[in-house]
Protein backbone atom coordinates (compact mmCIF):
# COMPACT_ATOMS: atom_id res chain seq x y z
CA UNK A 1 0.00 0.00 0.00
CA UNK A 2 1.80 3.33 -1.36
CA UNK A 3 1.34 6.42 1.18
CA UNK A 4 -0.26 9.58 -0.44
CA UNK A 5 1.48 12.32 -2.15
CA UNK A 6 1.16 14.96 0.96
CA UNK A 7 3.21 17.72 -1.48
CA UNK A 8 0.82 17.17 -4.30
CA UNK A 9 -2.39 16.88 -2.36
CA UNK A 10 -1.06 20.30 -0.96
CA UNK A 11 -0.66 22.04 -4.45
CA UNK A 12 -3.77 20.16 -6.01
CA UNK A 13 -5.92 21.87 -2.44
CA UNK A 14 -4.17 25.41 -2.14
CA UNK A 15 -7.33 26.80 -0.67
CA UNK A 16 -7.43 24.49 2.23
CA UNK A 17 -3.27 24.65 2.36
CA UNK A 18 -3.41 28.21 2.98
CA UNK A 19 -5.93 27.96 5.51
CA UNK A 20 -4.10 25.10 7.85
CA UNK A 21 -1.08 27.37 6.92
CA UNK A 22 -2.77 30.91 8.09
CA UNK A 23 -4.10 29.10 11.09
CA UNK A 24 -0.74 27.75 12.15
CA UNK A 25 0.75 31.17 12.09
CA UNK A 26 -1.85 32.50 13.96
CA UNK A 27 -1.77 29.52 16.95
CA UNK A 28 1.91 30.05 16.60
CA UNK A 29 1.74 33.71 17.73
CA UNK A 30 -1.02 33.45 20.35
CA UNK A 31 0.98 30.34 22.10
CA UNK A 32 3.81 33.21 22.09
CA UNK A 33 1.89 35.65 23.93
CA UNK A 34 0.36 33.68 26.36
CA UNK A 35 3.67 31.97 27.61
CA UNK A 36 4.12 32.14 31.08
CA UNK A 37 6.87 35.26 32.16
CA UNK A 38 9.36 34.92 34.76
CA UNK A 39 12.28 36.11 35.58
CA UNK A 40 14.14 33.06 36.18
CA UNK A 41 12.42 29.10 35.39
CA UNK A 42 10.48 27.17 38.26
CA UNK A 43 13.08 24.30 39.38
CA UNK A 44 12.13 21.91 42.24
CA UNK A 45 14.20 21.43 44.78
CA UNK A 46 14.57 18.23 46.06
CA UNK A 47 15.98 18.98 50.19
CA UNK A 48 13.88 19.87 53.07
CA UNK A 49 15.25 21.11 56.55
CA UNK A 50 13.89 19.61 60.15
CA UNK A 51 14.85 21.31 63.11
CA UNK A 52 13.97 20.82 67.28
CA UNK A 53 14.92 22.55 70.04
CA UNK A 54 15.35 21.51 73.36
CA UNK A 55 16.56 23.98 75.75
CA UNK A 56 19.40 22.65 78.43
CA UNK A 57 20.20 19.97 76.38
CA UNK A 58 23.40 18.69 75.38
CA UNK A 59 24.28 17.41 71.76
CA UNK A 60 24.69 13.92 73.24
CA UNK A 61 21.44 13.84 74.77
CA UNK A 62 19.93 15.05 71.61
CA UNK A 63 21.29 12.65 69.93
CA UNK A 64 20.77 9.96 71.58
CA UNK A 65 17.20 10.78 72.48
CA UNK A 66 15.92 12.67 69.18
CA UNK A 67 17.98 12.97 66.69
CA UNK A 68 18.20 9.04 66.38
CA UNK A 69 14.66 8.88 66.70
CA UNK A 70 13.61 11.15 64.06
CA UNK A 71 16.41 10.24 61.28
CA UNK A 72 15.02 6.28 61.77
CA UNK A 73 11.48 7.43 61.02
CA UNK A 74 12.83 9.99 57.90
CA UNK A 75 14.70 6.87 56.21
CA UNK A 76 11.72 5.28 56.38
CA UNK A 77 10.31 8.14 53.45
CA UNK A 78 10.96 6.70 49.73
CA UNK A 79 13.56 8.58 47.29
CA UNK A 80 15.50 9.78 50.07
CA UNK A 81 18.87 10.37 49.81
CA UNK A 82 21.22 11.68 52.58
CA UNK A 83 20.59 13.01 55.90
CA UNK A 84 23.30 15.50 57.43
CA UNK A 85 22.38 16.64 60.95
CA UNK A 86 24.06 19.25 62.61
CA UNK A 87 23.72 19.19 66.65
CA UNK A 88 24.24 22.45 68.99
CA UNK A 89 24.16 22.76 72.73
CA UNK A 90 19.99 22.62 72.60
CA UNK A 91 19.08 22.51 69.03
CA UNK A 92 19.53 20.52 66.45
CA UNK A 93 19.05 20.61 62.55
CA UNK A 94 18.83 17.94 60.04
CA UNK A 95 18.72 18.33 55.64
CA UNK A 96 17.42 15.69 54.14
CA UNK A 97 18.27 15.73 50.42
CA UNK A 98 16.07 12.90 47.59
CA UNK A 99 17.69 11.65 45.12
CA UNK A 100 18.37 13.64 41.99
CA UNK A 101 16.40 11.00 40.12
CA UNK A 102 13.08 11.82 42.03
CA UNK A 103 10.49 12.78 39.79
CA UNK A 104 9.30 16.30 40.66
CA UNK A 105 5.93 15.64 40.57
CA UNK A 106 6.53 13.61 43.87
CA UNK A 107 8.38 15.55 45.65
CA UNK A 108 5.35 17.31 47.39
CA UNK A 109 3.99 13.92 48.59
CA UNK A 110 7.83 13.16 50.03
CA UNK A 111 7.42 16.63 51.85
CA UNK A 112 4.33 15.20 52.82
CA UNK A 113 5.61 12.17 54.12
CA UNK A 114 7.96 13.75 56.29
CA UNK A 115 5.86 16.12 57.54
CA UNK A 116 3.58 13.41 58.52
CA UNK A 117 6.13 10.91 60.36
CA UNK A 118 7.23 14.11 62.23
CA UNK A 119 4.55 14.79 63.75
CA UNK A 120 3.37 11.06 64.72
CA UNK A 121 6.85 10.78 66.44
CA UNK A 122 6.47 14.43 68.21
CA UNK A 123 3.97 13.10 71.41
CA UNK A 124 7.61 9.92 71.83
CA UNK A 125 10.11 12.96 72.53
CA UNK A 126 11.10 13.71 75.64
CA UNK A 127 8.83 16.42 77.77
CA UNK A 128 10.49 20.30 76.98
CA UNK A 129 11.12 19.39 73.18
CA UNK A 130 10.21 22.08 70.90
CA UNK A 131 9.13 20.87 67.26
CA UNK A 132 10.19 18.78 65.42
CA UNK A 133 9.98 22.12 62.89
CA UNK A 134 9.92 21.17 58.89
CA UNK A 135 10.80 23.88 56.29
CA UNK A 136 10.30 22.93 52.81
CA UNK A 137 10.10 26.59 51.09
CA UNK A 138 12.84 26.91 49.55
CA UNK A 139 12.42 27.95 46.14
CA UNK A 140 9.78 30.49 46.59
CA UNK A 141 11.39 33.83 44.39
CA UNK A 142 9.83 37.24 45.92
CA UNK A 143 8.60 38.90 42.52
CA UNK A 144 7.98 42.29 44.31
CA UNK A 145 8.79 43.94 47.92
CA UNK A 146 6.28 46.29 49.28
CA UNK A 147 7.70 48.91 52.06
CA UNK A 148 4.76 49.97 54.06
CA UNK A 149 6.35 53.14 56.31
CA UNK A 150 4.75 56.24 58.64
CA UNK A 151 6.95 57.65 60.26
CA UNK A 152 6.04 58.46 64.31
CA UNK A 153 3.02 56.30 64.14
CA UNK A 154 3.22 53.52 66.58
CA UNK A 155 4.86 49.99 64.91
CA UNK A 156 1.78 48.26 66.14
CA UNK A 157 -0.40 50.13 64.27
CA UNK A 158 1.52 50.07 61.52
CA UNK A 159 2.09 46.23 61.42
CA UNK A 160 -1.61 46.16 62.13
CA UNK A 161 -2.20 48.25 58.58
CA UNK A 162 -0.22 45.54 57.04
CA UNK A 163 -1.64 42.30 58.25
CA UNK A 164 -4.63 44.33 56.48
CA UNK A 165 -3.01 45.03 53.16
CA UNK A 166 -1.55 41.31 53.03
CA UNK A 167 -4.97 40.09 53.76
CA UNK A 168 -6.57 42.14 50.58
CA UNK A 169 -3.34 41.40 48.31
CA UNK A 170 -4.53 37.48 48.77
CA UNK A 171 -6.75 38.04 46.27
CA UNK A 172 -4.88 39.36 43.63
CA UNK A 173 -5.09 37.37 40.88
CA UNK A 174 -2.00 35.29 40.17
CA UNK A 175 -0.75 35.96 43.63
CA UNK A 176 0.32 32.28 45.52
CA UNK A 177 1.18 33.74 48.22
CA UNK A 178 2.19 37.33 50.60
CA UNK A 179 4.50 37.65 53.31
CA UNK A 180 5.48 40.29 56.07
CA UNK A 181 8.87 40.71 56.63
CA UNK A 182 10.66 42.67 59.29
CA UNK A 183 7.44 42.36 61.70
CA UNK A 184 8.65 43.44 64.92
CA UNK A 185 7.77 40.65 67.85
CA UNK A 186 5.72 41.66 70.79
CA UNK A 187 6.40 41.01 74.06
CA UNK A 188 5.07 41.66 77.57
CA UNK A 189 7.88 43.06 79.99
CA UNK A 190 7.94 42.64 83.84
CA UNK A 191 9.95 45.19 85.78
CA UNK A 192 11.06 44.49 89.31
CA UNK A 193 12.07 46.69 91.62
CA UNK A 194 15.09 45.26 93.47
CA UNK A 195 14.46 47.06 96.36
CA UNK A 196 11.19 46.37 96.11
CA UNK A 197 11.88 42.54 96.16
CA UNK A 198 14.61 43.29 99.21
CA UNK A 199 11.92 44.41 101.26
CA UNK A 200 10.38 40.97 100.57
CA UNK A 201 13.07 38.92 101.03
CA UNK A 202 13.09 37.88 97.75
CA UNK A 203 15.28 36.74 95.36
CA UNK A 204 14.99 37.86 91.07
CA UNK A 205 14.95 34.36 90.52
CA UNK A 206 12.76 33.11 93.24
CA UNK A 207 10.10 35.55 92.00
CA UNK A 208 10.47 34.37 88.47
CA UNK A 209 9.69 31.15 89.36
CA UNK A 210 6.88 31.39 91.50
CA UNK A 211 5.25 33.34 88.64
CA UNK A 212 6.48 30.99 86.23
CA UNK A 213 4.63 28.01 88.69
CA UNK A 214 1.66 29.91 89.44
CA UNK A 215 0.88 31.12 85.82
CA UNK A 216 2.06 27.87 83.90
CA UNK A 217 3.87 28.91 81.42
CA UNK A 218 6.41 26.79 80.19
CA UNK A 219 9.00 28.99 80.03
CA UNK A 220 7.57 32.19 80.93
CA UNK A 221 10.52 34.18 79.21
CA UNK A 222 13.77 35.50 79.90
CA UNK A 223 15.49 37.60 82.85
CA UNK A 224 17.57 40.38 82.44
CA UNK A 225 19.38 41.09 85.16
CA UNK A 226 21.32 44.07 84.34
CA UNK A 227 20.72 47.45 86.32
CA UNK A 228 19.10 48.00 89.51
CA UNK A 229 15.46 46.68 87.96
CA UNK A 230 15.17 43.18 86.94
CA UNK A 231 13.78 42.72 83.82
CA UNK A 232 11.25 39.20 82.47
CA UNK A 233 10.75 39.81 78.39
CA UNK A 234 7.55 36.99 78.35
CA UNK A 235 6.41 35.32 75.30
CA UNK A 236 2.58 34.53 76.74
CA UNK A 237 -0.10 35.61 74.54
CA UNK A 238 -0.51 39.43 74.50
CA UNK A 239 -4.17 39.01 75.91
CA UNK A 240 -3.22 37.38 78.97
CA UNK A 241 -1.63 40.62 80.16
CA UNK A 242 -4.76 41.31 82.33
CA UNK A 243 -4.48 38.01 83.74
CA UNK A 244 -0.62 38.04 84.51
CA UNK A 245 -0.57 40.78 86.67
CA UNK A 246 -3.27 39.66 88.77
CA UNK A 247 -1.85 36.05 89.01
CA UNK A 248 -1.58 35.32 92.61
CA UNK A 249 1.40 34.64 94.49
CA UNK A 250 1.74 33.03 97.84
CA UNK A 251 5.68 34.32 99.09
CA UNK A 252 5.86 32.44 102.62
CA UNK A 253 2.83 33.73 104.63
CA UNK A 254 1.96 36.76 102.46
CA UNK A 255 -0.13 36.34 99.01
CA UNK A 256 0.31 39.13 96.83
CA UNK A 257 -0.24 39.55 93.04
CA UNK A 258 2.00 40.12 90.38
CA UNK A 259 1.73 44.05 90.07
CA UNK A 260 2.70 44.10 93.83
CA UNK A 261 6.26 42.93 92.69
CA UNK A 262 6.68 44.72 88.97
CA UNK A 263 5.15 46.67 86.45
CA UNK A 264 3.62 45.23 83.67
CA UNK A 265 4.02 46.29 80.11
CA UNK A 266 3.78 45.80 76.50
CA UNK A 267 6.46 46.36 74.21
CA UNK A 268 8.83 45.01 71.35
CA UNK A 269 11.33 42.54 71.00
CA UNK A 270 14.28 44.05 72.28
CA UNK A 271 17.22 43.81 71.00
CA UNK A 272 16.09 43.10 67.86
CA UNK A 273 16.88 40.98 65.66
CA UNK A 274 17.11 42.81 62.06
CA UNK A 275 16.02 46.11 61.57
CA UNK A 276 14.17 47.20 57.54
CA UNK A 277 14.42 50.82 56.60
CA UNK A 278 13.22 52.17 53.82
CA UNK A 279 14.25 56.13 53.01
CA UNK A 280 15.64 56.40 56.66
CA UNK A 281 12.01 55.11 58.24
CA UNK A 282 11.25 52.01 59.85
CA UNK A 283 9.62 50.04 57.64
CA UNK A 284 7.38 46.69 57.57
CA UNK A 285 8.11 44.73 54.08
CA UNK A 286 5.04 42.92 52.41
CA UNK A 287 6.97 40.06 50.17
CA UNK A 288 4.67 38.73 46.85
CA UNK A 289 5.52 35.44 45.58
CA UNK A 290 3.96 34.50 41.84
CA UNK A 291 2.04 31.99 41.09
CA UNK A 292 4.10 29.38 39.46
CA UNK A 293 3.65 29.87 35.03
CA UNK A 294 1.46 33.07 35.45
CA UNK A 295 2.11 35.84 33.06
CA UNK A 296 4.72 38.08 35.28
CA UNK A 297 4.78 41.13 32.70
CA UNK A 298 0.10 40.73 33.58
CA UNK A 299 1.24 40.09 36.80
CA UNK A 300 2.99 42.59 37.84
CA UNK A 301 0.54 45.49 36.04
CA UNK A 302 -1.83 44.19 38.45
CA UNK A 303 0.36 44.82 41.06
CA UNK A 304 0.71 48.24 40.61
CA UNK A 305 -2.76 48.90 40.13
CA UNK A 306 -2.98 47.07 43.91
CA UNK A 307 -0.39 49.35 45.12
CA UNK A 308 -2.04 52.51 43.47
CA UNK A 309 -5.18 51.71 45.03
CA UNK A 310 -4.01 50.70 48.26
CA UNK A 311 -1.50 54.26 48.46
CA UNK A 312 -5.53 56.16 48.32
CA UNK A 313 -7.05 53.98 51.21
CA UNK A 314 -3.74 54.39 53.39
CA UNK A 315 -4.46 56.77 56.46
CA UNK A 316 -2.46 60.36 56.66
CA UNK A 317 0.99 59.92 56.93
CA UNK A 318 1.52 56.09 56.17
CA UNK A 319 2.47 54.88 52.92
CA UNK A 320 3.44 52.31 50.37
CA UNK A 321 5.88 52.05 47.61
CA UNK A 322 7.36 49.21 45.68
CA UNK A 323 11.12 48.19 46.56
CA UNK A 324 11.77 45.99 43.73
CA UNK A 325 9.53 44.75 40.37
CA UNK A 326 10.30 41.34 38.67
CA UNK A 327 8.03 42.80 36.31
CA UNK A 328 11.18 45.50 34.83
CA UNK A 329 13.35 42.76 34.56
CA UNK A 330 11.12 40.20 32.91
CA UNK A 331 9.78 43.19 30.25
CA UNK A 332 14.14 43.68 29.72
CA UNK A 333 14.28 39.90 29.20
CA UNK A 334 11.51 39.54 27.02
CA UNK A 335 12.20 42.23 25.03
CA UNK A 336 15.87 41.17 24.74
CA UNK A 337 15.22 37.77 23.52
CA UNK A 338 12.21 39.35 20.85
CA UNK A 339 15.12 41.04 18.88
CA UNK A 340 17.63 37.98 19.31
CA UNK A 341 14.51 35.66 18.15
CA UNK A 342 13.85 38.02 14.72
CA UNK A 343 17.69 38.39 14.30
CA UNK A 344 17.91 34.51 14.22
CA UNK A 345 15.02 34.26 11.47
CA UNK A 346 16.40 36.98 9.56
CA UNK A 347 19.71 35.10 9.04
CA UNK A 348 18.13 31.81 8.98
CA UNK A 349 15.93 33.04 5.99
CA UNK A 350 18.80 35.00 4.52
CA UNK A 351 21.23 32.02 4.59
CA UNK A 352 18.44 29.56 2.86
CA UNK A 353 17.76 31.99 0.42
CA UNK A 354 21.31 32.28 -0.85
CA UNK A 355 21.78 28.46 -0.76
CA UNK A 356 18.56 26.70 -2.14
CA UNK A 357 16.71 29.91 -3.49
CA UNK A 358 13.88 32.28 -2.96
CA UNK A 359 10.76 29.71 -2.62
CA UNK A 360 12.33 27.21 -0.87
CA UNK A 361 13.91 29.67 1.54
CA UNK A 362 10.84 31.33 2.30
CA UNK A 363 9.18 27.79 3.27
CA UNK A 364 12.33 26.85 5.46
CA UNK A 365 12.17 30.37 7.39
CA UNK A 366 8.24 30.52 7.66
CA UNK A 367 8.56 27.14 9.41
CA UNK A 368 9.91 28.45 12.30
CA UNK A 369 6.97 30.86 13.45
CA UNK A 370 4.15 28.12 11.90
CA UNK A 371 5.63 25.58 14.80
CA UNK A 372 5.65 28.00 17.57
CA UNK A 373 1.82 26.46 17.37
CA UNK A 374 2.77 23.28 18.43
CA UNK A 375 4.36 24.69 22.04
Amino acid sequence: MSLPNLSALAVRERSVTLFFLLLSVIAGFYAFSSLGRAEDPAFTVRAMVVSVIWPGATPEVLQNQVVDRLEKRIQEVAYTDTIETTIRPGQAAMLIRFQDSTPSEKVPDLFYQVRKRMSDERPNLPRGVIGPIVNDNFSDVYFSLLALTAPGMPMRELTREAESIRNRLQRLPGLQKAQLLAERPEQVYLEFDQDRLNNLGLSAAAAFQAIEANNRLQPLGFVDLAGPRVYVRSNIDLSDIERLTSVPLRIGDQLITVSDLAEVRLGYEDPLSYIVRSNGEDAILLGVVMRAGENGLEFGERLREFVRAEQGRLPLGMSIQTLTDQAEAITQAVDLFQVKFVVALAVVMGVSILAIGLRAGLVVGIAIPVTLGRL
